[in-house]
């Protein structure tokens, strides 16, 4: 069987990354060393690292505690086998972060967590990839590093910086444009999409906790390319 030269695996794990809102958390047991797997809710940093919200009474977050070291593991919640979806292992540590912009990551992409993530056992913590494992079907198996998941930031301060702003302003205005992105350039279903995030390289659509990727034709590092860019998709999807 001849390779897929159109597969490019760095695409597929970011995507999987970006859309992912829960996963498989394994943490190593104090003393023992064994292997402890949890379900997690999770949403990622402008720069794609996965964030969870963990309370201090959990198994996983005293594991943690005990040795940072972490596996995560995301997939495509395809219908039907699920052995036939796409899934990234992601290793490395989980680390206390407290930055305020990790905290809006986080309950912009579940905001049912606002009740609780100011309860004093709660904390956000960050997993700092050091490596990656992509499953995404026959001949698709991947080994990749960190720069291959994450998001080049560099030289990208002020889309940062606007990322709030430029989010509501699409929430608020132009909040058919965002349907139109996930109907019309990614095939899903009409209902309630929202911008949940905007990063040098793409948006995430958000329904629910149906969350899409639209990856941007090229990078942006700041607002006016960026509003350039997201009036170029808008006009493609009406066109289609």
């Amino acid at each position: 069987m001849k390779p897929d030269k159109t597969f490019d695996p760095r695409l597929a794990a970011k995507k999987l990354v970006r859309e992912a809102r829960s996963g498989a958390l394994a943490t190593l047991m104090p003393g023992s060393g064994d292997p402890y797997c949890s379900l997690v809710n999770v949403a990622t940093t402008v720069r794609a690292a996965p964030v969870l919200l963990l309370s201090d009474l959990a198994l996983h977050t005293k594991n943690l505690q005990s040795d940072a070291r972490a596996s995560l593991m995301v997939d495509e919640r395809k219908v039907g086998d699920p052995l036939e979806g796409a899934r990234v292992m992601l290793m490395g540590r989980c680390v206390k972060d407290d930055d305020a912009a990790t905290r809006v990551a986080y309950l912009r992409r579940h905001p049912d967590a606002e009740m609780y993530a100011n309860f004093s056992d709660f904390s956000f913590y960050r997993m700092d990839i050091g490596h990656a494992h992509l499953v995404a079907g026959f001949g698709r198996i991947v080994d990749l590093k960190p720069q291959d998941i994450l998001t080049d930031v560099a030289g990208a301060q002020a889309l940062a910086e606007g990322e709030t702003d430029a989010i509501a302003h699409m929430n608020t205005d132009h909040a058919d444009t965002c349907r139109l992105y996930a109907t019309k350039l990614l095939g899903a279903a009409d209902g309630d999409w929202r911008c949940v995030g905007i990063d040098p390289e793409g948006i995430e659509l958000q329904n629910g906790l149906m969350a899409l990727r639209l990856p941007f034709p090229q990078r942006v590092t700041a607002n006016g390319p960026l509003r350039a860019i997201l009036k170029e998709l808008a006009e493609r999807a009406r066109s289609k």
